[in-house]
């Protein structure tokens, strides 16, 4: 199987959304050592990011917002699909490494949803060093996204040593990793009573 290749993860990113905000024709920067669903996920998050973006412009008619908001359901679920496939190849590949008694502890959340949560600092960082950089900006708006800057980038330390302190537990069996469900309901027809009665109807 694929290596879990999940060292350096926040510069990963970073290199990433430097590389797609350039425009590339192929999302995947060359040499880049990176498990390709936490490349995925973090692709579909940057997607998503430019979605929301579009999603709060008043200067475009609802058509426009509309075709937005479904493209937003759609990165969105996919993005939740690709959180749940790098869990389940991160307990596949836990499973030939860990302990075979492990302790019944468990996280509150999955790796996947903390490479998740780490892919979305990368973008406020990104955007937030670039709202720095604005010419059009006072100098107090200025030196509270510089503050904000580097506050996010504690928080994305501390949350990828957490995920490094998260799989120590998992090698060394003092935690076991269990897979998680979404069940996203909203886009399912057959689950959402807006469109399974339609249907029905």
């Amino acid at each position: 199987m694929e290596e879990l290749q999940l060292n350096g993860l926040p510069e990963a990113f970073d290199r990433c959304l430097a590389y797609w905000h350039t425009d590339p024709g192929d999302y995947r920067p060359a040499g880049l050592l990176l498990n390709s669903l936490a490349l995925e996920l973090s692709y579909r998050n940057y997607l998503l990011w430019h979605e929301e973006d579009k999603a709060r412009r008043t200067d475009v008619d609802n058509g426009v917002i509309a075709t937005v908001k479904r493209a937003i359901d759609r990165y969105n679920q996919e993005r939740n699909d690709l959180i749940e496939k790098l869990d389940e190849a991160i307990l596949a590949w836990l499973e030939t490494r860990r302990p075979t008694e492990a302790a019944d502890a468990i996280n509150s959340e999955t790796p996947g949803s903390v490479v998740d949560r780490i892919s979305i600092l990368s973008l406020k960082i990104y955007h937030m060093a670039e709202d720095a950089e604005r010419t059009d900006i006072t100098a107090e708006h200025r030196e509270r996204s510089l503050q904000r800057l580097d506050l996010l980038k504690l928080q994305r330390h501390d949350l990828y040593r957490a995920l490094a302190d998260l799989f120590d537990d998992y090698l060394a069996g003092r935690k076991r990793m269990k897979l998680y469900r979404q069940f996203k309901m909203y886009n399912d027809p057959t689950l959402n009573p807006e469109l399974y009665r339609r249907r029905n109807a």
